[in-house]
């Protein structure tokens, strides 16, 4: 048999979900490798070159959400794509109703300004809950390692964010005024007795006054993830609100597991229909008291619904 006549094991009625997405021209496609956390290693990099040269245009694209996407693919070049991708252990990622590739920043590794390991967590959620079917529409998951927030965790289903809560003692401190000079929310300032007053509602959880002290008078109390949820782009952009605060990395998969049950839940009869509405037609207060129930301590008392941001186009709903 030909390869014109070969048939491709490919079922072309899930090709989108097996992240495979038609292009404009004819017998075209895009395939969207797997690439959690945005990070590959160069020999992976070297492989999908390869591919691309071989099967597409010599051309990649790198996608918003940290994707490499072969272009200009033709369908009946499938199989062949996936298995030398393969010997680059170079997965191909997904698209439709099911959790996607989690994105996240540097992270604690090499970031001056990073908290927690994203790397890990994004890791932990592509190989636990990557592909998880949500019965209702796509579900994204950002990593952010500290309050600038590059990956902007607020725009996703979950977005989490790497924090940390200081605590001063006392009698380590030299009065120097380093921590106050470095927070820029006016969380810290010094007394006439030349003593750091911590304004504890103005902190952001950036931890600047741990890494500057240099007594390591101020200390991390709390460290983990603050967790809002809710958050999408598109023609309707929501940004997600606070659900969590100081969640530990190792909590991290569970929680997004508690999210996921109870949008399917909420969801039922609901259609294509994302998150951030669900909880805005149920009340945050119903999603609040679910993950209550799982993760005491680090659930907020309170919090407003994922708040819709005004486009000027069309009619607000």
């Amino acid at each position: 048999m030909s390869d014109e006549k070969k048939s491709t094991a490919i079922d072309l009625k899930n090709l989108k979900a097996g992240g495979f997405i038609k292009e404009r021209g004819k017998d075209l496609f895009t395939v969207r490798l797997r690439v959690p956390g945005g990070r590959l290693p160069v020999g992976r990099l070297k492989k999908i070159a390869e591919v691309a040269e071989k099967y597409g245009q010599g051309m990649v694209h790198l996608s918003v959400r940290q994707s490499v996407e072969l272009i200009n693919i033709n369908f009946k070049d499938f199989d062949a794509v996936v298995a030398e991708l393969g010997e680059g252990t170079q997965k191909v990622a997904s698209c439709g109703a099911r959790v996607r590739v989690p994105t996240a920043c540097g992270g604690c590794e090499y970031n001056p300004n990073g908290l927690v390991d994203t790397q890990k967590s994004a890791l932990e959620v592509d190989e636990k809950l990557f592909g998880t079917p949500t019965g209702h529409h796509k579900f994204k998951v950002g990593f952010a390692g500290c309050p600038f927030d590059c990956p902007k965790s607020a725009t996703n289903d979950v977005g989490f964010q790497g924090a940390i809560w200081p605590v001063l003692e006392q009698d380590d401190c030299i009065g120097c005024g380093l921590c106050a000079k470095s927070c820029t929310e006016g969380a810290i300032a010094m007394d006439d007795a030349k003593r750091p007053v911590f304004t504890g509602d103005n902190c952001l959880y950036c931890g600047d006054c741990v890494k500057v002290c240099p007594t390591e008078a101020w200390k991390t109390e709390k460290k983990g993830y603050t967790v809002r949820i809710g958050g999408k782009w598109g023609r309707r952009p929501l940004v997600g609100t606070l659900f969590a605060e100081f969640l530990p990395e190792d909590r991290v998969v569970d929680f997004i597991t508690a999210v996921l049950d109870w949008y399917k839940e909420k969801a039922e009869g609901e259609g294509r229909i994302r998150l951030g509405d669900v909880i805005r037609a149920e009340g945050a207060a119903a999603l609040l008291g679910h993950l209550r129930e799982r993760f005491p301590g680090f659930v907020v008392d309170a919090t407003i619904p994922p708040q819709a941001i005004a486009t000027q186009i069309g009619k607000e709903r």
